[in-house]
């Protein structure tokens, strides 16, 4: 399987969802709740922005914003600052970052720069998506006055997440870069 195969059936599997949302789907171009506070990327999505990073047109602009973040987040970057490679399991990332908007959010529009190459979780957010706990997490902006059961009949087809997570170790295996990281870090000059 291909990054490009993931990202179609990944794509396929969130527009299913979007269907079935209707109008209980409050994502549209401008909506960027979600593109505010940090979350782990994986190599491979890292890999993906950075090409499209390299030849976008707006990279001067995104790389000031990148520099910005790298700056206000590297005191308190829960793992290595110096690699970008992040811990999760450090109890300091729970509240770390939350208010950082991503650099690659245009602020004017609030859309993203890189939208075509966003990473998995950017592609996923929204839609109902089972959890851990197995319950159902939602953008606290949709499904505000959907029943449990409209949420329920939304939920995202969860068979792209273990395709995601053998693609993911393939990359890992084949470029030797492991862990997770952050948008900005991905994108540091």
């Amino acid at each position: 399987m291909t990054d490009q195969e993931l990202i179609q059936i990944t794509t396929a599997a969130l527009a299913s969802s979007a269907q079935r949302a209707g109008h209980r789907l409050a994502c549209r171009p401008g909506c960027h709740q979600c593109c505010v506070g940090v979350f782990p990327i994986s190599q491979l999505d890292a890999h993906r922005l950075r090409v499209a990073y390299e030849a976008s047109p707006k990279r001067a602009v995104i790389e000031a914003r990148v520099r910005d973040a790298i700056v206000r987040l590297s005191p308190e970057f829960p793992g290595d600052a110096a690699t970008g490679l992040l811990d999760p399991d450090d109890p300091a990332f729970e509240d770390f970052g939350n208010d950082e908007p991503c650099p690659v959010l245009d602020p004017a529009t609030g859309t993203c720069d890189l939208y075509e190459a966003r990473p998995i979780p950017c592609r996923t957010f929204g839609p109902p998506m089972r959890t851990e706990d197995d319950g159902l997490a939602v953008c606290e902006l949709c499904f505000t006055t959907a029943t449990p059961e409209e949420i329920a009949a939304a939920e995202v087809d969860p068979t792209f997440l273990s395709l995601e997570e053998e693609i993911n170790a393939q990359y890992e295996q084949k470029t030797g870069k492991r862990g997770p990281t952050l948008i900005a870090w991905a994108l540091r000059e």
